[in-house]
């Protein structure tokens, strides 16, 4: 089966095999995964013998870290193979299984490294300078000790990080319970689509039938979408609520002044840098407020409510893009970035690096993921609409990140920061969006572009700093030892979804309970890397369009440096600076000019 367009979700063994990723190139059966198991247990043995000595000598020391990146990265690999194949249909138990186990082997070698950290802070730091000087081997890790050594106030013991360490399954207990709840268990009832067929709702149609010119489609998915989440309401505030105490224990515990600030700290990211964001967007409101003016114009309504907000406000020009179609469009649309990323991209196509259509069971959204042994996956819950052909460009955008960080850098910097993450996902998207936009000559299609692009930006820039904007609130309520039922969570959001949207939008009371079914906010302040992210892929795309070569190979840099320096410094080498708000301002900028246009195509 090529897709899933029918009233039924197809089971995953209907899925053609060409529309699978292939995780064989990870291992090619589960009994090479057993093997790899036992030789993590046995790596688990060995790196106690370390344990004690690391100050011993530089040679001693280097041995050590060496050690642990095979380890880390064994282990890696085997965390990444269970989950993917549980992704894959969440109601296997044998995945499940597999993913269970793995997550218990992953919390022993963390805990087995554990004493690694604090024995490194035990050393002089004069010794360890002279170490970092005198020994070649250890250049490579001057990155990585100097992390240690800037964070050393935030390090606990090392007795008191093996406890950490061994904590860490039961402290992600409401971000699995949620996953579980969300991709497995859930079950969203049948509305009418715009034929009149009784279609089963799933979160991977949810988005498509907003975007149905059929505006009782519109709220029959919303409304039922909402209602169900809205029946447990209760349950996910607890899960929620525990999640956020969690993060608290870890502020306390590791001498932090605030939840923000530690979630931030590990990318050396200071909070003005958040709080300018959440300013500098509330200051531009007012541009929000004129694009949902244009938007209620165009839909020809007398008040937007929150279901109208997904529908192209132009009729959109193709109604289903094939996947095939998809992948060529992607492939032109980056061409600005020159013939080795075209043939990175065109070999990642064409080796089923892609896990393509929707299946029951199969994990919601997309995302890309890999290991530094292997070539990084994407998984797509494909549609056939033109969002989904930007989610194609956005996840490569992630996985050829990942494959230029694992060809040039060592396992120590191979996971780039979060913070810089959604620079490579949206600049892909930006130069698409051009390319199309250059490339049409019909006034419609490009004001259907132009208005992808503002909810783009509205989606981005606006929506991810509101989120970003509750999860500080929500925070800071716990933090100041209040309590937080469903009702304060909902009331919350309510109060933020009437400031950013103001008169403009009927704000419907179902919307209180979207904070519920947020993945992201088990990845607490996560979502403003997607506002700064934005800003920064406006700028770097900007650039690459203009100069050519010199910012294409500043850009190709940046991609292929992982995490051997602080993001803001790598991002300052590709030529912007988030340090400032100058980034967001700029990129306020960019979403008027393309208001000004759109309106005067309608």
């Amino acid at each position: 089966m090529a897709d899933n367009t029918g009233s039924r979700l197809p089971r995953r063994d209907e899925i053609e095999e060409k529309f699978k990723w292939r995780l064989e190139d990870i291992y090619p059966n589960d009994e090479a995964w057993e093997a790899d198991s036992k030789e993590v247990r046995v790596f688990n043995e060995e790196i106690s013998k370390f344990k004690g000595t690391l100050a011993e000598s530089p040679q001693r020391l280097l041995a050590c870290l060496k050690f642990c990146d095979k380890m880390l990265s064994l282990n890696d690999k085997l965390f990444i193979y269970a989950r993917m194949r549980r992704d894959e249909d969440n109601t296997n138990p044998k995945y499940q299984a597999l993913t269970d186990r793995a997550m218990a082997m992953n919390t022993e070698a963390y805990a087995a490294v554990s004493f690694i950290v604090p024995e490194i802070i035990s050393i002089p730091e004069e010794t360890l300078s002279s170490y970092m000087e005198s020994f070649e081997g250890l250049h490579m890790y001057k990155q990585y000790i100097s992390e240690i050594m800037r964070q050393k106030k935030h390090i606990l013991s090392e007795s008191e990080e093996q406890l950490l360490a061994l904590a860490s399954e039961m402290a992600n207990a409401p971000s699995d319970i949620f996953t579980m709840f969300n991709n497995a268990d859930i079950k969203f009832p049948f509305i009418r689509d715009e034929e009149g067929n009784e279609v089963e709702l799933t979160k991977g149609r949810y988005i498509k039938f907003l975007e149905s010119n059929d505006r009782r489609v519109r709220e029959d998915a919303f409304h039922a979408l909402y209602d169900t989440y809205a029946k447990v309401r209760n349950t996910l505030a607890s899960s929620l609520n525990n999640n956020i105490k969690k993060n608290r224990f870890y502020t306390i515990v590791r001498r932090y002044d605030s939840c923000l600030e530690a979630a931030l700290d590990n990318d050396n990211v200071s909070t003005v840098v958040y709080d300018n964001l959440i300013s500098t967007v509330n200051k531009n409101l007012p541009l929000l407020h004129r694009y949902l003016r244009l938007r209620k114009k165009a839909l020809k309504l007398d008040r937007l409510h929150m279901y109208d907000l997904y529908v192209p406000i132009v009729e959109e020009p193709a109604r289903s893009v094939s996947y095939d179609d998809a992948l060529k469009m992607v492939y032109k649309g980056l061409q600005p970035l020159g013939s080795q990323y075209l043939a990175d991209l065109d070999h990642s196509f064409k080796s089923r690096w892609i896990d393509v259509y929707e299946n029951e069971g199969k994990t919601s959204g997309a995302y890309s993921w890999g290991t530094h042994l292997t070539h990084p996956y994407v998984l797509l819950n494909y549609q056939g609409t033109i969002n989904d052909v930007f989610t194609i460009a956005h996840e490569m955008g992630h996985a050829l990140h990942s494959y230029y960080t694992n060809k040039t850098q060592p396992y120590i910097y191979s996971e780039y920061k979060i913070f810089v993450a959604e620079v490579a996902s949206t600049v892909n998207e930006s130069l698409l969006i051009r390319y199309m936009l250059e490339n049409t000559r019909d006034k419609k299609e490009k004001a259907y572009l132009l208005n992808h692009f503002l909810e783009e930006f509205r989606g981005t820039l606006f929506r991810q700093t509101m989120f970003a904007e509750y999860e500080k609130a929500v925070h800071e309520r716990i933090e100041a030892g209040e309590a937080l039922t469903s009702h304060d969570f909902c009331s919350i959001y309510r109060g933020l979804n009437e400031k950013y949207f103001s008169d403009e939008v009927l704000v419907d009371s179902d919307i209180d309970m979207e904070w519920s079914r947020i993945p992201h906010f088990y990845s607490s302040f996560y979502v403003y890397k997607y506002a700064t992210g934005l800003s920064a892929a406006t700028s770097l795309s900007q650039q690459i369009l203009k100069e050519g070569a010199p910012a294409v190979d500043r850009y190709l840099g940046f991609l292929g440096s992982g995490s051997s320096d602080y993001p803001i410094n790598l991002l300052k080498k590709a030529g912007v600076d988030l340090s400032s708000p100058k980034p967001v301002e700029d990129a306020m900028k960019v979403f008027e000019g393309i208001i000004n246009e759109l309106e005067a195509l309608i």
